[in-house]
């Protein structure tokens, strides 16, 4: 209580030229969360519209897949580069940068995708390099979360509004089942009027909207007063500048740039825990969220005749959005730590479960499904908004693109140990038993090497 009540005093004395207010707050919330949902849309809909892009230029299944693992491995690189970005020009910057790229680059698959048509050697490259700036769109996540922490901080002070923050940012992170039905939506309607380009260049869109809500969008006190403080020391004023950071409870600069930081000092635990639980859950995510179709309907998985599209999409929207609620307001009680490897080590339980209910019992697999994807999905939310609240404002947002970064190449490395056992002779079922549902579990015992943070506890640096 003590030190709840010293940190709300700090957040009481950011002066008064970079406070932000309760209503800067809410519009950062809305344009975050729709910010979220227009970049997974495009994030989304290149891999659902991928068959039909081989179809067009008669791409083998080895080159689809080939083509997806670059454009994966790019969309690493650039979610870990921007982390830097972001702590050096801005969140409120970074947000912009990374909505506005993602739609320009979703209006430029369809060009790529024309390229491929006329010089298919060419064409394939510049679609890769295009689909991999475009994972600009993935790493708007860890912006949000990095913004969002800071600004909730300025302003959620009380104890009841600090305890519903996880909740407010679950809402943010639900723009991701929102993403993925309006592309699946997208294809419904605007593919047979123009083909797969038509639903790239909707994409578009988002650019306009992000130049109009970027004048709505306040950049968070803690990274202003930083940059404040940074210009009174090019000046020679360190000691005025030291005096700005502790009078509004922000520690004093680091030497390190935030790349090397992240690997240093009270960066380097969360950094490593984090990054390790993310890269496992991605091998989960890509057996039972993105390939969940194929270990549902194979002979050798669960030979179930789940092959509407429609269902599998609500199924697992509809459990991924109610998860994001359900583990946002967990967290908030029992703090994100523990509520995270809760919701893992019960999803693994479940898909376990889901792999060994005999082939017959087709109700029983899908009631085990839907609820293993609620219990996988939720955990996200909490989890970002967990390296909000783990990393000190200076490493931040490096620390979250780093974990973000992670993922993609846990993506990567899923794939190739997926290809790998099935080619070898082995099942689908298992496959997604040892390569999906264990790694669930791992990871759930992983987050627990991270560092607790009490529920209620505000951090403002």
């Amino acid at each position: 209580m003590k030190e709840r009540a010293k940190m709300a005093v700090s957040v009481n004395r950011i002066p008064n030229q970079v406070r932000v207010t309760e209503r800067d707050v809410r519009n950062a919330k809305w344009i975050c969360f729709l910010a979220w949902t227009f970049a997974v849309y495009d994030f989304v809909l290149f891999g659902n519209l991928l068959p039909k892009l081989a179809e067009e230029h008669g791409w083998t299944e080895a080159r689809s897949t080939g083509i997806n693992t670059w454009v994966t491995i790019g969309t690493a690189v650039v979610a870990f580069a921007v982390g830097p970005m972001v702590d050096k020009l801005g969140r409120r910057k970074g947000i912009i940068v990374a909505v506005i790229g993602a739609a320009l680059m979703s209006a430029l698959t369809a060009a790529a995708g024309w390229v491929v048509g006329v010089t298919a050697g060419l064409g394939i490259v510049l679609l890769i390099v295009i689909r991999s700036v475009a994972g600009l769109g993935y790493a708007e996540q860890g912006i949000n979360a990095t913004y969002l922490s800071e600004m909730f901080a300025t302003v959620y002070t009380d104890p009841a509004r600090v305890r519903r923050r996880g909740l407010s940012y679950s809402v943010v992170q639900s723009g991701f089942s929102v993403g993925s039905v309006l592309a699946a939506a997208s294809i419904y309607v605007f593919y047979p009027i123009g083909g797969w380009a038509l639903c790239f260049i909707i994409g578009a869109f988002p650019a306009l909207f992000m130049v109009w809500a970027a004048r709505y969008l306040k950049e968070s006190p803690q990274f202003s007063l930083r940059k404040e403080a940074e210009s009174l020391r090019r000046v020679g004023l360190e000691d005025d500048a030291n005096a700005l950071l502790d009078s509004a409870g922000l520690a004093r600069r680091t030497a390190s740039t935030p790349l090397i930081a992240a690997f240093k000092g009270e960066s380097l635990r969360p950094t490593l825990v984090l990054s390790a639980a993310f890269f496992l859950i991605w091998f989960g995510a890509l057996a039972f969220m993105i390939l969940g179709t194929s270990v549902l309907n194979s002979a050798d998985g669960k030979n179930i005749a789940f092959d509407n599209a429609l269902v599998v999409l609500i199924v697992s929207n509809l459990s991924a959005c109610i998860g994001y609620l359900t583990f946002g307001w967990v967290g908030d009680r029992l703090g994100r730590r523990y509520s995270i490897s809760i919701g893992w080590i019960l999803a693994g339980l479940c898909f376990v479960g889901m792999m060994l209910v005999p082939n017959d019992n087709a109700i029983l697999i899908i009631v085990l499904y839907s609820l293993g994807l609620l219990l996988l999905s939720g955990p996200f939310a909490a989890l970002l908004f967990f390296g909000g609240e783990s990393f000190p404002a200076h490493t931040r947002a490096t620390g979250i693109a780093i974990v973000t970064a992670a993922g993609q190449i846990g993506a990567v490395a899923a794939g190739a140990v997926f290809t790998f056992w099935l080619s070898s002779g082995h099942s689908w079922a298992s496959t997604a038993l040892l390569w999906g549902a264990l790694p669930i579990i791992a990871a759930g015992f992983v987050i627990l090497a991270a560092r607790h943070v009490p529920p209620g506890t505000i951090r403002i640096d």
